[in-house]
């Protein structure tokens, strides 16, 4: 490890930020999680925030006040077109590494950890079942050969944007012994594979929505049910209200390799079995 010695980082990561309740509960917990938890690194995917589709400026400030360090993206990212200009602007709003050359803003960015450590984050997007994009494999590879862990990064957390489980384990397996931590991310329901791989990576297949369960993944029930029943289309998709759940991932790292010590699924509030991990 470059520099003097890092103590154990430990990293939070929130899933896909989904409307009021939603981003209403992050900005309340975040910094209550924070102090608990001891938290050096705070991860939060805010892709879904504006209305259950993409992000504004606004929100974004909200979240990063709340504590998150970097606020990540996926295939909603462009949803508000402002976010076209503010991410030009904005280091710590990242879209997905893998569109293509000359798409506004970056993919990966390394920023500095409440202890010093020094944090490489890479988002993601898979291909399969998705919008086509550029190989995310050689993307995120680049990145990482450009600064590696235990060199130029302390610690790397991916969070890769995908509907196929099949390549979100393709990518933690990829990936393992390389990074911290491959977490996955879009399909808004917490997946209960949170463990550590064989090289030393953490890896949890979806971390999750901070959203509202009584919903059809974060939105009212009504206009999915008559799609799904009719295949009428009558009105725009709207983020369900009511009390919402807050879903991620604890990850710790080991100061000596960067590699992780235990990832715990975290889940607060709302109608799921609430999941707090020990420090």
């Amino acid at each position: 490890m470059r520099g003097k010695r890092i103590r154990v980082l430990r990293v939070l990561f929130l899933g896909d930020v989904v409307g009021r309740s939603g981003r209403n509960l992050v900005c309340r917990e975040l910094p209550r999680l924070r102090e608990k938890l001891g938290i050096d690194f705070a991860v939060v995917n805010g892709e879904n925030a504006a209305g259950g589709f993409g992000i504004t400026e606004k929100i974004f400030n909200e979240l990063r006040d709340a504590g998150a360090d970097v606020v990540t993206s996926g295939n909603h990212a462009w949803n508000q077109s402002e976010a076209l200009v503010f991410c030009q602007r904005e280091p710590r709003f990242l879209r997905p590494v893998n569109y293509p050359a000359g798409t506004p803003g970056k993919g990966a960015g390394l920023f500095t950890a409440a202890n010093g450590a020094q944090v490489l984050v890479i988002n993601a997007m898979g291909r399969v079942f998705m919008d086509p994009m550029d190989d995310p494999f050689a993307a995120i590879g680049n990145e990482i050969a450009v600064c590696p862990l235990g060199e130029a990064a302390d610690a790397i957390i991916v969070d890769f944007h995908g509907e196929a489980s099949s390549e979100k384990m393709a990518m933690g397996h990829f990936l393992d012994g390389r990074v911290s931590a491959v977490i996955g991310t879009h399909t808004h329901v917490p997946t209960a594979d949170d463990h550590i791989l064989a090289g030393g990576s953490a890896y949890m297949t979806d971390a999750g929505m901070c959203g509202v369960y009584d919903s059809v993944v974060g939105m009212d029930k009504e206009e999915p049910l008559r799609r799904f029943l009719t295949k009428i289309n009558s009105q725009r998709f709207a983020p369900a209200r009511g009390e919402a759940t807050l879903c991620g991932a604890f990850v710790e790292t080991d100061d000596a390799s960067g590699l992780a010590r235990r990832i715990s699924p975290l889940r607060l509030g709302g109608n799921l079995r609430e999941i707090m991990p020990s420090v």
